[in-house]
């Protein structure tokens, strides 16, 4: 049999983990070839290729990003090669197994659960005696009849030969994300999770995935995303792994989702003493604050011990932490949420994802729906569409939040000016986002494309707008934002320059005979007037600039001189000096 595996990734930079652990569990026995396309491939392109692989066995690996889109490529497929086995398996058609059967004629085998031992027995059953009410956890048709069979018991994780060893992987590595796993399970009962419905953890061989990561880290491997429901849950676990990874990391990176309420303060020390700036992501799944709404969803979560964890992490600059939000849990209100957001944003977290509830197949919460008046989609991702105390009008305001907070926090494009704004002119940072999401909607600014320089110019106009008092200083750190989100010297400004071409070359020649007075770091920099001319951008700004990097206060009444220094090679950040200016400069 000519067998092929696919799915359709979310983004090209991600991989499959779960189309070559079936790869590897079915070889030598059955030689498997692997194919990977995405959602936004043209749908005749994917038909096109797999038509031409000829395969006698076509698998599908499902998840409510893809279903879809999956759905019509095996309608199309069916059409030319009607005498097609069709497989799917993955979490989206482990649960209401029956329904995708009925719904898609086209499917002849459906694998629930954990797959490779089960994918491995049907494609026996398919090349021998087709006896599939032999094979567990499988689904099929037997005439008009839907056929679940036994669920199968679990696999031993050592029985699973290594998914990361195929050599065709070897070239891509250093341009996709590696997904890793070193356990499977989750110790918790979150309603909204399938992870929920597994009982119990299972470790891999901790010998196996030492060696497993070396592999991929000698062979390119830049970004290893882990894929473990709670990386932390066993400590000492835990502990062995940051010390090797730490150790061994040669510049590859490595996201974990940790759950921060256990995570242990001597954890954390050695984290902070020992871990290179970089190489760690804690990904955070908060979810809410509302001690009622975290009951009724069975996640039990302290949320002293998690900000503790958080803002210790966060002091020690080493590792970059990404906090989950999800809007529409059950008795979370739009004011719940809004202090649920404010409570996470306070944290300061390098980003913060605001996601909507999804109602996904198998879960505690689908099943419950009803119970707190939710309508949601009818088809995969199954987002909600309003519950009894969460109407649709205020999703869909809590979206524009999102909109806005992606654009201007998450992206990193205006961090001194949102901190300041957020501080000083708004009551809160969901104020801030959703005064300016509604600003943003009202302007139809969500259909249209942005360049760098729109994103200042539409902060700058709804600021402008509602007359938010201190413009000048808020300039001034726009103006800071935008130099040091270009990797070379920009081209074009948003703004008037506040020096004329004459006032500016008469800085650059006092910098140029007398750096020092800059800084000993600047003078060091020894660059030539010619290639100040090139690599610098100066600006006045109405604040201490000095004052404002050493303690993050804004002190007005003196202005000073902003340079920017873009390095040739743009491999390293711009960097950026302060100089004392004459008042007549500011005017």
């Amino acid at each position: 049999m000519n067998v092929v595996l696919s799915t359709l990734n979310a983004k090209f930079i991600h991989t499959s983990l779960a189309l070559r652990y079936l790869k590897a569990f079915c070889e030598p026995d059955f030689p498997i070839q692997i194919t990977e396309y995405t959602i936004k491939d043209p749908l005749m392109n994917i038909v096109s290729d797999l038509y031409q692989r000829k395969p006698d066995v076509l698998g599908f690996s499902c998840y409510i990003w893809n279903i879809e889109e999956t759905i019509q490529v095996i309608k199309m497929i069916k059409k030319i090669m009607p005498e097609l086995q069709v497989v799917l398996g993955g979490p989206e058609v482990s649960y209401d197994t029956e329904y995708w059967l009925q719904r898609v004629p086209e499917i002849d085998f459906v694998v629930m659960g954990e797959g490779e031992e089960t994918l491995h027995h049907l494609l026996q059953e398919l090349s021998t005696t087709r006896k599939f009410h032999f094979v567990y956890g499988l689904a099929y048709r037997k005439g008009s009849e839907v056929i679940l069979t036994p669920g199968r018991p679990k696999l031993n994780l050592d029985d699973i030969p290594s998914p990361h060893r195929f050599a065709e992987d070897v070239p891509q590595l250093a341009n996709r994300v590696v997904y890793f796993e070193t356990s499977r399970g989750c110790p918790f009962s979150c309603q909204f999770c399938l992870s929920s419905i597994e009982v119990g953890v299972r470790y891999f061989d901790i010998a196996r995935t030492k060696a497993d990561l070396l592999y991929l880290i000698d062979s390119g491997a830049k970004l290893i995303k882990f894929v473990d429901r709670t990386f932390n849950i066993k400590r000492d676990y835990a502990m062995d792994m940051f010390e090797f990874l730490i150790e061994n990391h040669r510049g590859c990176v490595f996201q974990f989702e940790i759950t921060a309420d256990i995570m242990r303060p001597e954890v954390l020390d050695y984290l902070a003493e020992h871990a290179p700036p970089g190489i760690f992501r804690f990904e955070i799944g908060v979810q809410s604050t509302n001690e009622l709404t975290n009951e009724l969803v069975k996640r039990r979560q302290n949320f002293a011990k998690l900000t503790r964890t958080v803002t210790k992490v966060k002091e020690s600059g080493k590792i970059d932490q990404h906090l989950d939000l999800i809007a529409g849990l059950p008795e979370e209100d739009y004011d719940s949420f809004r202090k649920t957001f404010n409570d996470v944003f306070a944290l300061n977290p390098e980003e913060l994802q605001l996601g909507f509830l999804k109602m996904l197949r198998g879960t505690g919460m689908r099943q419950d729906a009803e119970k707190y008046g939710y309508v949601y989609m009818d088809h995969a991702p199954y987002e909600i569409l309003g519950n009894d105390i969460l109407p649709f009008s205020d999703l869909i305001r809590i979206k524009r939040v999102e909109d806005v907070l992606e654009k201007y926090w998450n992206a990193h494009r205006m961090d001194h000016t949102v901190t300041y704004l957020i501080k000083h002119e708004f009551s809160s940072a969901f104020d801030f986002f959703q005064q300016f999401g509604d600003y943003w909607e009202g302007r139809g600014w969500q259909k249209i494309g942005h360049q760098l320089e729109d994103l200042f110019t539409r902060l700058h106009a709804f600021l402008t707008e509602r007359g938010t008092a201190g413009m000048d200083v808020i300039e001034g750190l726009m103006k800071l934002d935008y130099f040091l989100n270009h990797k070379y010297r920009p081209r074009k400004i948003w703004w008037n320059f506040t020096l004329d071409k004459s006032r500016q070359a008469e800085q650059l020649a006092e910098i140029t005979s007398h750096p020092e007075r800059i800084s000993g770091d600047f003078a060091a920099l020894n660059i030539s007037e010619k290639d100040l001319h090139k690599h610098i951008m100066l600006e006045t700004v109405p604040f201490e600039l000095q004052t404002y990097w050493r303690t993050g206060e804004i002190v007005t009444g003196r202005g000073e001189l902003l340079i920017v220094y873009y390095p040739p090679d743009a491999q390293t950040k711009p960097t950026c000096y302060a100089k004392e200016l004459a008042q007549t400069l500011m005017q």
